[in-house]
């Protein structure tokens, strides 16, 4: 039913397109996001995603339907998996999706993570609480660090 697939270089602009609804959702929590001349928000830069091995986009499929995206930095030496964006488009959030969705990027991804939010976020919070506590068992640490942002980590096998 949800299926997560790899962003192809070629498909950046349908990327791109997901992201407006994204950013116009997120700029409810912060202000300063505004409308650019063109009527459209600023584009994320998602150079990394085609040359970072790192750097992983995908999309989020409901059948053949566009519903969201997630972009994903696997973990290094020195940092551990980190949901960087992720996103379930409104006609589809509150049905689960974004749940599954999540759990396929973390048996994906096994090992350490780190998932951010930022403060006035609630509705985020409260996803990736209940996402990340039904997957580890409630095994997961939460902080708030020095810019308020909620931090869950926790370790996937």
């Amino acid at each position: 039913m949800i299926k997560l697939v790899k962003v192809l270089k070629k498909e950046e602009q349908i990327l791109h397109n997901l992201m407006q609804f994204y950013i116009y959702e997120f700029s409810q929590f912060i202000p300063a996001i505004t409308l650019e001349e063109n009527g459209a928000y600023k584009p994320f830069n998602l150079t990394p995603y085609w040359n970072s091995p790192s750097h992983h986009p995908f999309f989020i499929k409901k059948d053949e339907e566009f519903i969201g995206f997630a972009l994903v930095e696997s973990a290094t030496e020195s940092e551990p998996n980190t949901i960087l964006e992720f996103f379930i488009i409104r006609k589809y959030s509150g049905n689960g999706f974004g749940k599954l969705a999540a759990n396929d990027i973390f048996t994906l991804f096994p090992g350490k993570w780190r998932v951010t939010q930022i403060e006035k976020n609630e509705p985020a919070k409260a996803f990736w609480r209940s996402t990340i506590s039904k997957f580890t068992g409630g095994r997961f640490n939460e902080t708030i660090d020095e810019r308020r942002c909620t931090i869950q980590e926790f370790v996937t096998v």
